[in-house]
């Protein structure tokens, strides 16, 4: 048989191992996405069924079209896990690092015993750390593993780690996507995972407020470097004007990176007080934009990454383009060179 991560099979066992006869909080990221959502949920049933009372944490809540992941399970924000009296240690998941979860479940898990991920910025800091950064998705990760170990799991776990596979690859078609991504999506498929009600649940259930969103976005764009980089713009006050919330810009960024002739892709939403957060997206691996984003304290991915700033906004933007500038002239002297 086939074995998915065989690099992992060690420390997936002493995880297994450190986890007996204890109550487990798995924490997942903030602004939480498929592969997060989906990754606390199959963990969390596969340790219930192990026999561990479980709960999920997250600083945001579960996205409206994740919820159908989430049905049975119990899902905490960091107000409802600081006001519980018990005793949990603590798993987190596609976190690249320790404050992704956000600092009030930093400062209440200062030591997890593990974490799964495949973000390249991750550089390990629990006790255990089950990290493959070849992987498209955590739910890789974690089906793969569950499938080496002989983990048996029901339909809805299978359908949170298709998910999750299905969401981080862009629908199959970014570049992390393996062959190993389909045969693991295969199998899940064949445990009981149903494409069709993820497509349904995760992309055809926009709101008017998410298409008015899409064209505000659509209309600020605007050319830089050349043509390279398209760079998109959300005002502050734009989610109370269009009755929508931060997760409705998932996707956004994506119709400014598939424009022919542009290399990276950016969205910029100005928040109150001068705060601005920006999400990057590369077609190519070799712009790294993970390590463009930790020019500005965030990091992510070599094709899609992000960053959070508490202030700044009003020269981010100029601060931003001449980084990128800096990588696409890097990346072209590379090219050329002997």
């Amino acid at each position: 048989m086939e074995r998915y991560f065989p690099a992992l099979a060690e420390e997936f066992i002493r995880l297994r191992a450190a986890l007996v006869g204890k109550s487990v909080a798995v924490v997942g990221h903030a602004r939480p996405d498929g592969d997060c959502i989906g990754s606390q949920v199959a963990l969390a049933r596969v340790l219930s069924a192990l026999g561990h009372d479980v709960i999920c944490v997250n600083a945001d809540p579960v996205p409206r079209r994740l919820e159908f992941l989430t049905r049975g399970m119990v899902f905490l924000g960091p107000e409802g896990v600081l006001a519980r009296a018990e005793r949990r240690v603590a798993v987190f998941v596609d976190c690249a690092d320790h404050a992704r979860g956000g600092e009030r479940l930093k400062v209440k898990f200062p030591q997890p015993v593990g974490v799964v991920d495949h973000h390249l910025s991750n550089a390990g800091y629990a006790a255990l750390n089950l990290i493959d950064t070849a992987a498209a998705a955590t739910c890789e990760i974690l089906a793969g593993l569950f499938f080496d170990a002989g983990v048996m799991f029901d339909a809805q776990t299978a359908q949170a780690l298709y998910t999750g596979i299905l969401t981080d690859t862009g629908q199959f078609r970014f570049g992390a996507t393996s062959r190993r991504c389909f045969l693991i999506a295969g199998e899940l498929v064949a445990r009981g995972a149903n494409p069709a009600e993820a497509g349904f649940e995760l992309y055809e259930r926009e709101t008017v407020g998410k298409l008015q969103l899409l064209q505000r976005f659509l209309a600020s764009l605007h050319l830089e470097c050349g043509g390279k980089v398209c760079i998109g713009t959300l005002p502050d006050g734009i989610f109370a004007e269009t009755g929508t919330t931060v997760e409705d810009t998932e996707g956004l960024v994506d119709y400014a990176r598939s424009i022919e002739g542009v290399e990276i892709g950016v969205l910029i939403e100005a928040r109150p007080h001068g705060a601005v957060k920006a999400s990057l997206r590369a077609k190519n691996p070799a712009y790294r934009v993970d390590r463009i984003a930790a020019q500005f304290n965030g990091g992510g991915h070599a094709c899609a990454a992000g960053l959070n700033l508490k202030s700044g906004a009003e020269d981010f933007y100029p601060r931003l383009v001449a980084v990128l500038a800096q990588s696409l002239a890097q990346v072209a002297a590379n090219s050329v060179s002997p």
